[in-house]
């Protein structure tokens, strides 16, 4: 039976939330630099062409599929899979598979991939939360009957891998917000998730006010809800994940000054979570506060070590939107243009190339 590492070495959480999923043609072309580009190479400053040299770079250390996705190398990883797979299936080729597909937003193709992951390992736990969460996310984009079905799916799948890995902070996590967000018809309940947030207490604190918190937020209690996200940043010693959620909490209730005085405060300290700064320039952009900030937060994303949970092609895409924004419109082509390096189907960056006329 293949085997992988524990939920808590692997499982991140997507870019809209923290929790569960409900709330998160140039690649390998060869002609980048060919004569028909020029044109774009003399547009470039030479910050910018730095900023291409970095995202090839690190492939040479990138010697695995989730390597590459840590990296935002979505091409890269799916076609090394795919050959991992014709060669010799294994669970965990198919759980890596479907998360690059998760990366994508391409959720129909990554169903079957989560599904034959299970398969072939049903009793990994990771494996079912990766399921979990791909239902989920195609729940939130179908009609009502479709969304039912797919919102038990979910909850069973959830389940199962807190049963498999009890002491999984993300399993149980995302189980809490699923039973607080659906309905009690496909087993949603506040009780149930408040549940959850007493056995998060011991595996991360700092998350389990985050769901007392949200139940707050739920039951129209925003004084209980700010205090409940404030002492999630109390105790994870003002770690990056719980300012930001406190941010979004004043974005919720349109207080954007204060939103962006806390998300000030997570850039002026150590990021313990990379994709907090991601986070947090996406609220700035959608709020249309402080592009400078924004900017900055994704740079210094960019230079870090990336994460799956927010893909680099996405962030280089959210950079180039940025600087589309400002004005900068030679910048923000080489933003898109580098998206599509990494993953030459992201349809936002394709756009994006469009609104520049390039």
């Amino acid at each position: 039976m293949q085997s992988a590492p524990s939920i808590q070495e692997n499982c991140c959480h997507s870019a809209p939330a923290p929790g569960a999923p409900f709330l998160a043609s140039l690649a390998r072309s060869g002609n980048f630099f060919a004569p028909g580009k020029l044109r774009l190479i003399v547009a470039l400053s030479v910050s910018t062409l730095m900023t291409l040299l970095s995202v090839a770079l690190p492939l040479a250390a990138a010697e695995n599929p989730q390597d590459l996705l840590a990296a935002g190398r979505v091409d890269q990883a799916i076609q090394m899979l795919e050959q991992q797979i014709r060669a010799a299936p294994t669970a965990e080729a198919y759980n890596l598979l479907c998360r690059a597909h998760v990366e994508l937003d391409d959720w129909d193709a990554g169903v079957p991939a989560c599904e034959k992951a299970i398969s072939l390992d049903p009793g990994n736990g990771l494996y079912h939360l990766w399921l979990g969460r791909i239902y989920g996310e195609k729940a939130d984009r179908a009609g009502f009957i479709k969304a039912a079905g797919l919102a038990k799916k979910v909850r069973v799948e959830f389940e199962r891998a807190v049963e498999l890995e009890p002491s999984s902070w993300q399993a149980r996590t995302d189980l809490a917000e699923f039973y607080l967000e659906a309905p009690g018809i496909v087993g949603g309940g506040e009780d149930k998730a408040r549940a959850q947030a007493a056995l998060l207490l011991p595996l991360n604190p700092g998350m389990a006010h985050w769901v007392l918190a949200r139940i707050a937020q739920k039951n129209k209690a925003p004084d209980a809800a700010e205090q409940e996200y404030r002492l999630a940043i109390d105790v994870s010693h003002g770690g990056a994940r719980a300012w930001v959620n406190l941010a979004g909490f004043y974005r919720h209730t349109n207080r954007l000054d204060e939103m962006e005085r806390a998300l000030h405060t997570m850039e002026s300290a150590p990021v313990d979570r990379p994709a907090a700064l991601m986070d947090g320039a996406g609220m700035l952009f959608r709020t249309g506060r402080n592009d400078a900030m924004a900017t900055r937060l994704v740079r210094r994303y960019l230079a870090s070590a990336t994460v799956e949970e927010w893909p680099a092609f996405k962030a280089h895409y959210l950079l180039g939107e940025l600087l589309e924004k400002q004005g900068d419109r030679s910048n923000a082509e080489a933003e898109y243009h580098t998206a599509l390096t990494m993953a030459h189907t992201f349809n936002r960056a394709q756009q994006g190339l469009q609104r520049v006329g390039r």
